[in-house]
């Protein structure tokens, strides 16, 4: 089984759209194609997909999830013409709308499909682009050498590459469970407009959904903390296993 190639690829919603606002989706995390092909468009998540709020909720609406799929199909099967399909939408929106948030769900999975967003991003000088990402390594390569004067990005703690992540250098993006901790941690809310995510201060603080099974698993830590604390358990176990290995040679 095939997807239908979407017309429109860019979408919005009230929120969004009084911002003037569009957003491209994927979907969140891994699956499985119709067609029976994998995904993974997060490869970098860490501990940021058990509780990722695009795995719940309307994400999970199978008209939604189908129109997520029939994206990534796209950029699958023929990504120069969704490049370029990419641009021609922008081209004809860019009177409505000033912002492009690349991602409400997934990441930069591949260095082809970042390339091609750089492309894009370009190719359309006349409106801004931004995104959160956890693919630090990906974009210290491709992005950060040279990057578009039209793009903004927050590099999001709770991936398996926060050790690369510098908060004294980076822009850098948590998820609070209230709004004590994030004071206390010296992060700024963007709670009053997307965008400040990139326009505001380097420290970009974010209220957990109020999804409650999702708050229930994060517990009280932020996800950087959060993250750390597997990171620990992952060097742990790997510290007993070494000297598991060097007692039995």
């Amino acid at each position: 089984m095939t997807y239908p190639r979407p017309y429109r690829l860019l979408g919005s919603n009230s929120e969004l759209a009084g911002e003037r606002i569009l957003n491209w989706s994927l979907p969140a995390w891994a699956g499985r194609l119709k067609d029976g092909r994998t995904y993974n468009t997060c490869p970098q998540a860490g501990v940021c997909h058990l509780a990722c709020y695009a795995l719940s909720g309307t994400y999970r609406f199978s008209n939604v999830r189908a129109r997520h799929e029939a994206n990534l199909a796209y950029v699958l099967d023929d990504l120069p013409r969704w490049h370029d399909h990419m641009c021609w939408e922008l081209s004809r929106r860019k009177r409505t709308f000033t912002w492009v948030r690349i991602h409400d769900s997934g990441d930069f999975f591949s260095d082809d499909y970042t390339n091609a967003w750089l492309s894009i991003i370009r190719n359309t000088p006349e409106m801004a682009f931004y995104a959160y990402t956890k693919e630090v390594d990906r974009f210290r390569r491709l992005v950060e050498p040279d990057p578009p004067g039209n793009f903004l990005w927050a590099y999001s703690w709770g991936g398996k590459q926060d050790r690369q992540l510098d908060d004294q250098r980076d822009r850098v993006a948590d998820v609070f469970p209230d709004m004590a901790s994030m004071q206390a941690a010296g992060y700024s809310d963007q709670s009053e407009s997307d965008v400040l995510a990139v326009t505001g201060p380097r420290q970009v603080g974010i209220h957990v959904n109020n999804i409650p099974h999702l708050k229930k698993k994060q517990g009280p830590r932020s996800f950087r903390a959060w993250q750390r604390e597997a990171d620990a358990k992952h060097d742990q176990r790997g510290q007993r296993a070494n000297g598991t290995s060097i007692d039995r040679s």
